[in-house]
């Protein structure tokens, strides 16, 4: 295009899963139930941790904080492709995509940063239990989770006013349900070497180290645990980290099989991978806390009896 950044496509097609009608039915109808199951799911669970006051702990702050960026991080994706199906069209409008990109690298960054503090507060409450309470106060929780806000919030801006001067010309079908940045940007047919070259740096740093963070605090973790005298207090500290270590493994393994080998062509491997990643572990999360939680599953109980 000559060095001209004038957007030429006014609109992205998602591809999705199949050209064939009855299998299209079958995702549409798996997709509404599992968002339905995760907007209630993750609901119920800040319904429980506000009406309990014992409930009020950085521990299940830091899980009212993960709960609402779930219900967020689904409704960036599966609305759209739900009322795509609906009114027949795969069609986004390239204003549209800008957002669902923006939203995603912030969900999806924010995810990890709140999985790292969690981890923290984890390591705080099993390695340095007498001093809890001074260590994890009430203004450093909010400082934790705001500058979680706030960082990701500039990644996310930083990455897509990088895409809006890329230029876009005849190519405009993602294969994909919704706008992924690695392939939409694969559609440009301008240079995206600064694109790919800040995705790698400053992508990867902002990525690895809240990673890095829990594998540290996991090992602390579990130097402590070796160390303790009794089968009790083994038991007790696998029950406290056993709920957020499964969410981690889940959030990691998807996103390790989406963005490990990215292509352009869109797999069957590729595809179940998206959808454990964007709308299956937003939905399992609520399950993994409340089932193995005696607290969260008597404040649910609580509520259910009051309505």
């Amino acid at each position: 295009m000559d060095g001209d950044n004038q957007t030429t496509v006014t609109e992205f097609l998602l591809l999705g899963f199949s050209e064939e009608s009855e299998q299209e039915d079958i995702v549409f109808g798996m997709f509404l139930g599992m968002y339905m199951v995760t907007i209630s799911g993750n609901l119920l669970i800040i319904l429980a941790i506000s009406y309990d006051p014992h409930l009020h702990t950085p521990m299940y702050f830091f899980l009212a904080n993960l709960s609402s960026v779930d219900i967020c991080f689904s409704s960036v994706t599966v609305p759209k492709a739900l009322v795509n199906h609906m009114v027949g069209s795969k069609s986004i409008s390239y204003t549209e995509c800008m957002v669902q990109i923006y939203s995603l690298i912030t969900f999806i960054t924010l995810d990890n940063f709140l999985l790292s503090v969690m981890a923290y507060d984890r390591y705080v409450a099993i390695c340095h239990p007498l001093h809890y309470t001074l260590m994890m106060s009430p203004r450093l929780c909010v400082l934790l989770v705001v500058t979680s806000w706030v960082i990701t919030h500039l990644h996310a801006l930083l990455h897509t006013l990088l895409m809006v001067r890329l230029t876009f010309c005849s190519h405009n079908a993602v294969p994909h349900f919704y706008c992924d940045p690695y392939l939409v940007r694969k559609l440009s047919c301008s240079d995206t070497f600064i694109n790919d070259v800040t995705a790698f740096a400053e992508g990867g740093v902002l990525f690895m180290t809240p990673f890095v963070c829990i594998v540290v605090s996991y090992s602390y973790i579990y130097s402590k645990v070796l160390k303790m005298p009794s089968a009790q207090g083994i038991r007790k500290a696998i029950s406290t980290c056993g709920s957020h270590l499964t969410v981690v493994c889940l959030y990691y393994g998807a996103i390790l099989g989406i963005y490990l080998h990215p292509s352009s062509s869109y797999s069957l491997q590729d595809a179940v991978a998206s959808v454990i990643f964007t709308v299956v572990t937003p939905m399992a999360n609520p399950f993994i806390y409340s089932l193995r939680n005696r607290d969260i599953k008597g404040a649910l109980r609580k509520i259910i009896l009051r309505s």
